[in-house]
């Protein structure tokens, strides 16, 4: 077997709990997530997905989605892609 190191991290308690339900339904547990997230820093010699600040219209975006402004509710993706003219 090999050696391990143990990684001693502090998190929100919710964040937590959501993220471990998400892993269960995956089959996933969260050392495992960690060692796949650790793998892919070290393959990739750095984050393995982008980290940008938003800009102004992007942030407006996330407020206004987050107080349910601007939502289209489709009944399925044929709804979906029908107002989407595709």
């Amino acid at each position: 077997m090999a050696r391990t190191a143990m990684i001693n991290a502090r998190t929100e308690r919710e964040l937590k709990n959501e993220v471990e339900g998400i892993l269960q339904s995956l089959g996933m547990s969260t050392t495992e997530a960690i060692n796949i997230f650790f793998r892919q820093v070290k393959l990739r010699r750095g984050l393995p997905f982008p980290v940008e600040i938003p800009n102004s219209k992007t942030l407006k975006v996330f407020r206004d989605s987050e107080q349910g402004k601007g939502l289209v509710e489709c009944t399925d993706a044929d709804d979906m892609f029908n107002r989407l003219n595709i």
